[in-house]
């Protein structure tokens, strides 16, 4: 019954994020959106930006329910296993997460496969490790192994690559641009090879197809940064948007401090700062709302205090939609 309720609150929770993860970006832009709807057996290879964040990004843009795969520490906790698992995440083990936990890895294929077999959809990270930064780093193993043993049990799984480029990996306001490539199937390999060679025969196809998906860009590069982004100065959309954008900043740098506040407080790796924000965001900013109401509440007894749940929002998307954000000033 508690894991019917989980999924019922999964698939509110999605709309939900859709919606509010607007209030974070600048812009969303997908180059081919009509692959999104794409139905099963489908394994989607993605690169690796931003920590969780990627997950949320493939989740909410894909038509179809998405399992994706997440690294194995977080499952520690036993309470937390059937909350993920009721999230659609299944557990990937590193060697740095305990040898003896690798064994695992093979539950979680199993139950990919038995996914594929109802037409199902997988995400899984193929560089296996999240580095913010413009650059495809090498690929991993296991997509590969993931690939062919769908493709051995005679499953007719096609993998969909798929780079996701951020403007700014700390900063609200970014643009993120979902590039989806032309996926392949079981067509260009040749099953009686050996492991090893087929192996690297599918990481070099899939690495052909995120080169014309993940951009690469030098630390502070503007020329190719404003070039792969797509950045053109609109002076008027600024100046219109200058003062209300201005006043936006102050009225929500409580909740700003706050968050990096707690973030710094949980001691949490720096690669998923972005990530907490975001949740932060979408859990939190309610709460800021009603307090805020309640204060004015507080201070003027007057009804107009409600204004503050739709004149805050505006107000932090006039600054979100100003202008894109880089890392760098």
């Amino acid at each position: 019954m508690i894991i019917k309720i989980l999924v019922l609150l999964y698939a509110i929770l999605k709309i939900y994020v859709r919606f509010i993860i607007r209030f974070y970006c600048y812009s969303i832009r997908i180059n081919r959106p009509k692959l999104l709807k794409q139905k099963g057996p489908l394994l989607i290879a993605s690169n690796h930006p931003n920590s969780f964040l990627d997950a949320v990004f493939l989740d909410i843009l894909f038509g179809e329910p998405i399992w994706s795969l997440a690294r194995g520490d977080v499952f520690r906790k036993k309470w937390a296993r059937p909350i993920l698992h009721s999230l659609r995440i299944f557990p990937v083990y590193r060697n740095r997460e305990g040898a003896e936990n690798l064994s695992e890895n093979y539950k979680t294929f199993d139950a990919c496969i038995e996914i594929f077999k109802q037409n199902g959809v997988v995400a899984i990270f193929s560089e296996g490790l999240c580095v913010k930064e413009w650059h495809l780093r090498p690929l991993l193993k296991g997509t590969a192994r993931l690939a062919f043993k769908a493709w051995e049990e005679g499953i007719p799984l096609k993998i969909l690559p798929v780079g996701i480029n951020y403007s700014s990996f700390e900063r609200f306001g970014k643009q993120i641009d979902v590039n989806v490539g032309n996926a392949f199937t079981v067509d260009l390999f040749n099953l009686q090879d050996s492991d090893g060679i087929l192996n690297r025969t599918f990481n070099k196809r899939l690495e052909e197809k995120f080169k014309k998906l993940v951009y690469e860009i030098a630390p502070e590069d503007n020329e190719t940064f404003d070039q792969k982004f797509n950045i053109k100065a609109n002076p008027v959309k600024e100046a219109v948007l200058f003062l209300p954008s201005l006043l936006g900043k102050l009225l929500h740098l409580p909740g700003y401090y706050l968050t990096n506040f707690i973030i710094k407080y949980l001691k949490t790796d720096k690669v998923h700062n972005d990530s907490m924000k975001v949740a932060f965001l979408i859990f939190g900013y309610p709460l800021y709302l009603l307090v805020i109401f309640f204060l004015l509440w507080l201070l003027t007894g007057s009804i107009w205090s409600l204004t503050a749940f739709l004149l805050l929002p505006l107000l932090l998307l006039a600054y979100v939609k100003r202008k894109v954000r880089k890392d760098w000033r």
